[in-house]
């Protein structure tokens, strides 16, 4: 039984392909390269990718990874903005997915308008989005990470 076991665990690590948070991270930063403004949607998930990972970090525990790690919906003044949150990051090196991690990929009339903090920022500031703008859970199941780490 032991031995089965053993046989298992590593023919899942074998065929998960021994992921990583850094891998995960690192992919989606050199596939953020790949896009440009005026992709529509489905552009931008097919080069970013629209799954899930499983990372398995021991014999004991795994860590799942949705991709997009999660996403909202903003109500502006006078338009309806997309967000999608991709982990590009993994600042604490701890295994752990934090907002800090996340770059925000913006998206208005399922065209892709810009990414980063400072590019949201400008567009929740630019079209009155306060308090009253609506949070939706992702499609890929919400939260997006088994750990979370908050507010570092």
């Amino acid at each position: 039984m032991k031995k089965r076991i053993v046989f298992l665990f590593t023919l899942a690590l074998i065929a998960g392909g021994c992921s990583t948070v850094e891998n995960v991270t690192a992919l989606n930063r050199i596939n953020s390269t790949k896009l440009s403004v005026g992709m529509d949607k489905s552009g931008v998930f097919k080069i970013m990718g629209h799954r899930t990972r499983v990372i398995q970090t021991d014999l004991f525990t795994s860590l799942t990874i949705n991709n997009p790690y999660r996403s909202e919906i903003l109500q502006g003044k006078d338009k309806t903005f997309e967000v999608f949150y991709y982990a590009t990051d993994d600042r604490y090196e701890d295994g752990t997915i934090s907002d800090d991690d996340l770059t925000p990929f913006v998206f208005a009339d399922k065209k892709l308008i810009g990414w980063g903090r400072i590019f949201l920022k400008e567009i929740i500031k630019n079209n009155e989005i306060g308090t009253a703008g609506k949070a939706k859970k992702s499609k890929s199941g919400g939260a997006g990470f088994g750990k979370t780490k908050k507010g570092k």
